[in-house]
């Protein structure tokens, strides 16, 4: 009787263990399957990424292959400036001839009629310095207005590849972006293959207020924008 008792109580304490085991390794089952979800949805995910960020790759790749075609058509257009520049400096360097044949016919003259040529020689001389001081403060003017390069990461929306192309259409200042037309959003939207993306993002609006230097105002409507870099 008593051997009968503890073999029924072993086959109770089997089922218990064997109910108890079965149980946790039901739970480690549910889990398994459940990070197998999650990990083929965030495979979807980056899948979806992936397709995503090679689109913008095949986008920036004809923005550059377009911006690469301007450029080689803009030293043309730039020679044809330089060759309209040429004249300029043939007057001015007509200036000495005409002094040089001046002095030769001066000891013609008498010592009398000496003192008048020198009077009016220094006239005909100081007179193109006159005419070239606005030449020389229009000639600095642009690179005073170029300046130093902004940081145009700043602003929400230009991350290294849009600022890499804004930089070959010459646009380096938040001034020049604050400054922008309609024409001129639409030509920068065609080179950089966008549609609207400009006005949604708000360039022009963070340009100006960079530009007029007043960051607190720029953090306070624009607080997600990056500080070093933007992407």
């Amino acid at each position: 009787m008593s051997t009968f008792f503890y073999m029924l109580l072993a086959f109770v304490v089997g089922i218990l263990v064997g109910w108890f085991i079965w149980g946790r390794l039901r739970g480690e089952l549910d889990s398994l399957r459940g990070d197998l979800d999650r990990t083929r949805s965030e495979r979807d995910r980056l899948r979806a990424d992936s397709d995503r960020l090679k689109g913008e790759l095949d986008a920036c790749g004809r923005a550059r292959a377009d911006l690469e075609s301007r450029l080689r058509d803009a030293p043309s257009a730039k020679g044809g400036a330089d060759k309209a520049a040429t004249p300029a400096p043939a007057a001015l360097m007509s200036t000495p001839a005409t002094a040089t044949s001046a002095a030769k016919a001066a000891p013609a003259k008498s010592a009398a009629a000496k003192k008048p040529a020198a009077t009016k020689t220094a006239a005909k001389a100081a007179a193109p310095k006159k005419a070239a001081a606005p030449a020389a403060r229009k000639a600095a003017a642009p690179q005073a207005a170029a300046g130093k390069p902004d940081n145009l990461r700043r602003l929400i929306g230009i991350g290294p590849v849009n600022e890499r192309l804004l930089k070959g259409l010459g646009v380096t200042t938040y001034a020049q972006i604050a400054a922008w037309t309609e024409a001129d959003v639409k030509r920068v939207e065609e080179v950089l293959n966008f549609d609207g993306r400009i006005a949604r993002e708000k360039w022009i609006e963070q340009a100006k207020l960079l530009a007029a230097g007043d960051e607190a105002e720029f953090a306070r409507q624009f607080p997600t924008a990056g500080t070093a870099s933007n992407s």
